[in-house]
């Protein structure tokens, strides 16, 4: 099992000139843990209510974000879990996976989905459409990275997006290309869209142990309808762990034998006490080499 760190809060002690250097810190150190990714949300306003956080707390751009941790780590993978549909023009967004590809070393992953946060998108001026709308705007941004990374220069017309002479220079480093990956867990779009277009899927075990299953069982029909095999998709869980709190050594890892047992081969997890890198150490001691026999 693979253990990945998100870090969704940029509330730190010091207000905003210590955001650089505990970023750093983090960082660095969860990459000399042997955290196997690093990942960040796509928003602009926090999540309300996480870590009891509101809405106007800290949060930064996500592909800048990356690209600074490009430049501190050497072996991690890094994503955006996951990027809105919404948010960029989908020949800039690839450009923008292409280029965090190449400063990383080849260890981008392209993390995407329908978007969901619209008071935040309202807030921003930021046009929402229906949720249909969003699905057929995935689905374009999906078929256009699937074109343009089997080449060097591509025209695309989809529904929603054109893109009449796109070029792939620099191609990324990434073979055959940096990985894709499906948040949601919607049966009839979402899956289906990871079947037919993803390396990866991401689920949230906030659903429940009943739906994470149902979700694969779902995910694995439609890998058999459309003639793709289920065990060539990657299959990743984010949660959020606490060891300041709650949660315990054993705990984590009683919940990482259960996702293992359930087909999950990438764990991935939010720590709202992560500043203060004690956390980490103990992943590192503890966690990450048991996770590893799983």
């Amino acid at each position: 099992m693979n253990i990945g760190l998100q870090i969704p809060s940029f509330k730190y002690p010091g207000g905003a000139a210590a955001i650089r250097p505990t970023l750093k810190e983090v960082v660095t150190t969860a990459e000399e843990a042997g955290f196997y990714s690093l990942w960040v949300m796509d928003h602009y306003y926090q999540i309300k209510g996480l870590f009891g956080e509101a809405y106007t707390d800290p949060m930064l751009e996500a592909y800048t974000t990356l690209g600074y941790f490009a430049g501190l780590t050497e072996k991690a993978y890094l994503g955006v879990l996951v990027t809105g549909v919404i948010y960029r023009h989908p020949s800039v967004l690839m450009k923008m996976v292409n280029t965090l590809d190449i400063v990383s070393g080849g260890r981008a992953y392209f993390g995407i989905g329908a978007a969901w946060y619209e008071e935040e998108a309202k807030g921003y001026g930021i046009p929402y459409p229906s949720t249909s709308e969003r699905f057929e705007q995935l689905e374009d941004n999906l078929k256009l990275a699937k074109v343009l990374w089997a080449g060097d220069e591509t025209s695309f017309e989809g529904k929603h997006f054109s893109a009449p002479a796109i070029t792939n220079n620099p191609r990324p480093l990434s073979q055959p290309h940096p990985r894709i990956m499906i948040g949601g867990t919607g049966p009839n779009k979402t899956l289906r869209m990871v079947a037919q277009y993803a390396d990866a899927c991401n689920i949230g075990d906030w659903v429940g142990v009943e739906n994470m299953q149902k979700s694969l069982d779902t995910l694995k029909k439609h890998c058999e309808t459309l003639g793709r095999d289920y065990a060539t998709v990657e299959k990743t869980c984010l949660g959020s762990v606490h060891l300041s709190g709650k949660d315990t050594v054993d705990s984590i890892l009683r919940r990482i034998e259960g996702l293992a047992e359930m087909g999950f081969t990438h764990a991935i997890f939010n720590m709202p006490d992560v500043y203060k890198i004690t956390p980490l150490e103990t992943f590192a001691k503890e966690i990450i080499p048991a996770a590893a026999e799983l």
